[in-house]
């Protein structure tokens, strides 16, 4: 079975600056990965490269079992969701919740196409299963940032994606929210026709268990990679952040902090 994503030395240069350096990234079908990594660390290039956005300067990618070079990557992008806060300042603030989601379909910013009763449906089964089904006919406006980042992953559903980014998803949310938001990825990660999953971040503790396996980028290469409890341990994150940290595990989820160090 091929790969959902194959990456064989990647490197990614904008000028003289090298963005990317030699990535190796294999995520096989049924596992769910975390990409964990501080501002700057070349999250945003590599996804952009996954999704075909942009081109690596050397090395070879296969997404979805396609090699880059052989499908026309506007088909391909058909088949892959992206959740971005960014996409939230996009949408029309007075849409309803129902149309956002639907327009996902469509892949467009706003509803021009009339939907089936099947894509009603559709819409209700994933913001049901996403514990927002109440926001029904409520104005996007009105949604609190919980509550509309829950209005994009079932907007990216409904174009049944086979890999779906989650990028940065809990950014801006108070604590309550971010927990009731990751409950309901930890729920979309259990079920049996879930996509694939990359849950990009730079907190540990946002990594839910459904999260098997972590890739640690820093400056653009690849520090680990690896399952979850190998890796979010306390040594190795110490010489990720170059900061000498102490994690600790609470419901399966890994709970980092900073040590401080000692006065001389």
């Amino acid at each position: 079975m091929n790969p959902v994503i194959a990456i064989e030395q990647v490197s990614f240069r904008r000028g003289a600056l090298e963005l990317l350096h030699q990535v190796n990234w294999t995520i096989r079908k049924g596992e769910h990965w975390a990409l964990l990594g501080l501002n700057g660390s070349g999250k945003t290039t590599l996804l952009n490269i996954i999704t075909g956005y942009q081109w690596p300067t050397s090395g070879k990618i296969a997404v979805l079992g396609h090699p880059f070079g052989e499908i026309d990557l506007r088909e391909l992008r058909q088949s892959i969701g992206w959740v971005s806060s960014s996409l939230q300042e996009k949408l029309y603030a007075g849409d309803s919740a129902q149309s956002v989601v639907i327009s996902g379909k469509f892949a467009t910013i706003g509803l021009y196409d009339k939907p089936t009763e099947e894509d009603f449906d559709q819409a209700r089964r994933h913001m049901e299963a996403l514990n927002c089904l109440h926001l029904w006919d409520r104005e996007y406006r009105t949604c609190s940032q919980g509550e509309k980042q829950k209005l994009l992953i079932a907007r990216a559903l409904m174009s049944q994606p086979a890999l779906l980014i989650l990028d940065e998803p809990c950014n801006g949310l108070d604590l309550f929210s971010r927990e009731k938001l990751l409950q309901s990825i930890q729920e979309l990660a259990r079920r049996e026709d879930s996509p694939t999953l990359i849950y990009v971040t730079h907190h540990t503790e946002e990594i839910v268990p459904m999260f098997s396996h972590t890739l640690l980028l820093r400056n653009g290469l690849v520090f680990e990679a690896g399952p979850t409890k190998e890796i979010l341990s306390t040594e190795k994150l110490s010489d990720f952040f170059q900061q000498p940290v102490s994690v600790y595990w609470n419901r399966g989820r890994a709970w980092t902090q900073l040590e401080e160090e000692e006065e001389r």
